[in-house]
């Protein structure tokens, strides 16, 4: 049994959630709090699986809530936002401060009946994912991206330290499981040149991508683009605080924006990123078709594009998330000669889309997160003239 405790203000916002999880087996609401500061006293006394907190509260807010959670206990926390800027920025502080995931609340719906079903939509997969997985001991909260106006020191540059060489086994990031699968029939030997690298994220993602971005240098010699499962608002905020915080240039993924050597490309929320070749640019598409796997944005439709346009000079990496989003794509990918790296188990919040690609026998890799960054960027160095960065 998930026990789960609600930290909300509002009374009618309290009771919508205990009726959303009320009638579902193997979660049940131990206790509920007004605020950030009363549910210290209740997260101490009834040590629930999952938390579920709001951001605008009296006394002790969620964020503020989160920060002193985290002092003691790494118990999961699902934040409650708006969708708007205000609550996207919010929730991303949130994230920074130590949240583990968020939900939106129910707007424009016609009745009660209507929001406890769309709350329990969002909610309760969460709460399943997270509720089982294995909690260490607390510690300090992983950092997100910095607030406005903070200033990171630039990680090395790609043409630091001298002639980069293919990385040797022995420096290659350990593998936390066991090796892949061999190579299918008709795939390239890996070791070709990369010209674009590939990534895909839910759960977790926000905190996990800055942990990676911020490992690649401003003159990374290709482009990125990313999934990261988030509605619209939330991919622009996101965005926004990863160009303040990193040395590469990050933006929202527009309509017709030609990919560049040294920029992050992040699908926007409720749109398919998929790209189109004019001439010898690539050019970002934006796509509403139907959803896949429950999304859209999907990795596995951003895959098939860059499978389609870049072939074995694409490299792939699933990080942390629910659900196995990315793996299909990732299939498409390797079958047209890419690589794929899968982050470890250990360090995803949850295991699902790595662990998907994983079981399917499709990871070349499988590499903690404090890992993922150097492995990228060895990956990347193969193949290129230590002069040359772009």
């Amino acid at each position: 049994m998930i026990s789960v405790l609600v930290v909300d203000d509002s009374v009618v916002v309290r009771r919508l959630i205990v009726d959303a999880l009320g009638e579902i087996a193997g979660i049940q609401v131990v206790g509920t709090a007004s605020n950030g500061l009363l549910a210290q006293a209740k997260i101490d006394q009834l040590k629930p699986d999952v938390i579920t907190m709001d951001i605008e509260m009296p006394e002790m807010n969620g964020i503020e809530a989160v920060r002193e959670l985290r002092k003691r206990h790494n118990t999961p926390v699902i934040m409650f936002s708006t969708l708007s800027a205000a609550g996207a920025s919010s929730t991303l502080e949130a994230l920074s401060a130590g949240a583990t995931d968020y939900v939106t609340k129910p707007s424009n719906v016609g009745s009660v009946k209507e929001s406890i079903a769309a709350v329990r939509e969002q909610l309760v997969p969460k709460i399943q994912a997270l509720g089982g997985r294995r909690r260490g001991p607390a510690g300090p909260p992983s950092r997100g991206p910095a607030p406005t106006g903070a200033l990171r020191p630039p990680p090395p540059s790609f043409r630091a330290g001298g002639p980069p060489a293919p990385p040797s086994p022995a420096s290659r990031p350990q593998s936390a499981g066991p090796p892949a699968r061999p190579g299918a029939p008709g795939r390239r030997a890996p070791g070709g040149r990369i010209d674009l690298l590939a990534i895909g994220s839910s759960t977790g993602g926000p905190d996990a991508l800055t942990k990676v971005l911020l490992g690649l240098p401003r003159d990374l010699p290709v482009p990125i683009v990313i999934t990261q499962h988030m509605p619209p608002v939330f991919t622009k905020m996101f965005a926004e605080r990863l160009d303040r915080s990193i040395a590469l240039k990050v933006v929202e993924a527009g309509q017709g924006m030609e990919l560049t050597a040294g920029t992050v490309y992040i699908a926007p929320g409720d749109r398919h990123l998929v790209f189109q070749k004019r001439g010898t640019a690539t050019m970002t598409q934006l796509s509403s078709a139907p959803q896949e796997n429950s999304c859209r944005p999907a990795v596995d439709v951003m895959f098939r594009s860059v499978a389609a346009l870049y072939g074995g000079s694409a490299f792939a990496a699933i990080l942390t998330g629910m659900g196995h989003d990315g793996r299909n794509g990732a299939k498409i990918m390797r079958d047209a000669g890419s690589e794929v790296l899968a982050q470890d188990e250990a360090t995803s919040v949850v295991w699902g889309m790595p662990g998907a690609v994983v079981t399917a026998g499709l990871a070349d890799e499988i590499v903690p997160l404090d890992k993922i960054a150097g492995a990228l960027l060895n990956r990347v160095r193969v193949g290129r003239s230590p002069a040359v960065a772009r």
